[in-house]
């Protein structure tokens, strides 16, 4: 192969060789993003607009777009809008592994600066002019008494933080439900990928988790208490779960709704599936896997018969 490299003009694009000889990449999602990298802040990246200015269909480009999704070079967030809708924000990433090492750097960091301590100044001396020695009046003669020091109060010492209360324990073992416990302890991680929990915390937390089910709470009820509203940068999720298991412990049930409980490992709600992104006109919606929106899906008929009628 030989090269003839000539001066570009004033707009051209640096894309790393990372994205240019990926070998995991099909050469439709290595071409949509260096097509991605070259567009402004602000530009429209849909399923619908690309596929309106290149030759791919919208199949080729939702699936080019997965993978460059699944291997870091853009990532598509879903956020709602103040009038409830849900709309998808595309963020491109020219380099996907410094961007996480810039990341887990910031995160390590202190987000605030100490404090500077800045020592008041000290106020001017007052200057006492003499009266002349023809007018001054010699002082009357006085005692001076000066009171004894009161020795100074010893500062208390300061006090140890508390320790943390200690995790809720069943009153009466059962190893069904200390089972059903660890194995809900060991799946969180399966709708967050942060609360991962070791195998150490895992048995450590399974008491507090069998305290919840014997006092009648279901294990879809516990894990809505240990995975909603969880904070963004989440850096201890085991003692995120230990305070939550031990702060909203509920209180047990009366004798006759005891007998009325779930059955340990019941499920009462069904689990909303994820959001995907349609293929047609890139609309968020949920379903178990990717594909077309219920729009899509109701109005592809009707376009293969108004097909057929034009032909």
């Amino acid at each position: 192969m030989a090269k003839v490299h000539l001066p570009q003009d004033p707009g051209y694009t640096i894309v790393g060789n990372h994205l240019a000889q990926h070998v995991e990449l099909s050469f439709t999602a290595i071409g949509l993003g260096t097509h991605i990298q070259s567009l402004p802040v602000g530009a429209p990246v849909d399923i619908r607009t690309l596929s309106a200015r290149h030759p791919e269909g919208r199949e080729r480009i939702a699936a080019a777009l997965r993978e460059l999704e699944a291997h870091g070079y853009i990532e598509r967030r879903r956020e709602r809008t103040d009038d409830g809708r849900i709309v998808s924000l595309t963020i491109s990433y020219n380099n996907p592994e410094a961007a996480r090492a810039r990341l887990a750097l910031e995160a390590a960091l202190p987000t605030e600066p100490p404090p500077l301590q800045v020592q008041p100044e000290a106020a001017p001396e007052a200057v006492r002019e003499e009266a002349p020695e023809a007018v001054r009046e010699a002082p009357p003669e006085t005692v001076e008494v000066r009171p004894e020091p009161v020795p100074a109060a010893e500062a208390p010492p300061e006090a140890s933080p508390a320790p943390p209360p200690p995790l809720p324990d069943a009153e009466a073992h059962d190893p069904d439900r200390r089972r059903a416990a660890a194995d809900l302890l060991a799946g969180l991680r399966r709708d967050d990928p942060r609360l991962l929990l070791p195998e150490r915390d895992v048995r450590r937390l399974a008491p507090g988790v069998e305290a919840w089910l014997e006092r009648g709470a279901t294990p879809y009820a516990v894990h809505h208490a240990l995975t909603a509203a969880l904070p963004l940068n989440l850096r201890h999720p085991a003692a995120l779960l230990a305070h939550r298991l031990t702060a909203l412990l509920p209180p047990p049930l009366p004798p006759a709704l005891a007998l009325q409980a779930a059955p340990v490992g019941a499920v009462t709600a069904p689990r909303p599936h994820p959001l995907q992104n349609c293929d047609h006109c890139d609309r968020a919606y949920r379903a178990p896997e990717p594909g077309t929106c219920q729009g899509c899906t109701a109005a592809a008929p009707a376009a293969v018969v108004a097909h057929q009628q034009a032909a």
